[in-house]
């Protein structure tokens, strides 16, 4: 019995680790598709570092977006926030092919607006 248990509870593990993979994976193709990153960039690089960690923990960027349904105007709705507070927006960050959720990844030059 007790085997049993062990084999349900490792199983149950799984499907929750399973979901929650591919909820990001949904996230990410909703991204992508929403606003198309040059290739070249650390951005399209980033896979799921978009909105995590290196770890499975959310990033400042992954932070705003995890409060809001999975819909891409959850996306939109986090545009003009500066979530890693590196003073440019997460839209402009986009834009630029850098990680919105990275202070260290930021855009070259001076922010349009100065940082809250």
């Amino acid at each position: 019995m007790r085997r049993f248990q062990t084999v349900i509870a490792i199983i149950a593990a799984v499907l929750i680790i399973s979901t929650a993979a591919i909820a990001s994976i949904a996230w990410q193709k909703m991204f992508m598709d929403t606003y198309k990153p040059k290739a070249d960039t650390a951005l399209a690089k980033a896979k799921c570092q978009i909105c995590h960690t290196k770890g499975a923990e959310l990033n400042l960027y992954g932070k705003a977006l995890n409060a809001k349904p999975k819909t891409a105007a959850s996306l939109k709705a986090v545009e003009k926030l500066d979530s890693d507070k590196d003073g440019f927006t997460n839209l402009e960050e986009i834009k630029a092919g850098t990680l919105p959720g990275d202070p260290k990844s930021k855009p070259a030059g001076k922010p349009a607006k100065p940082a809250k």
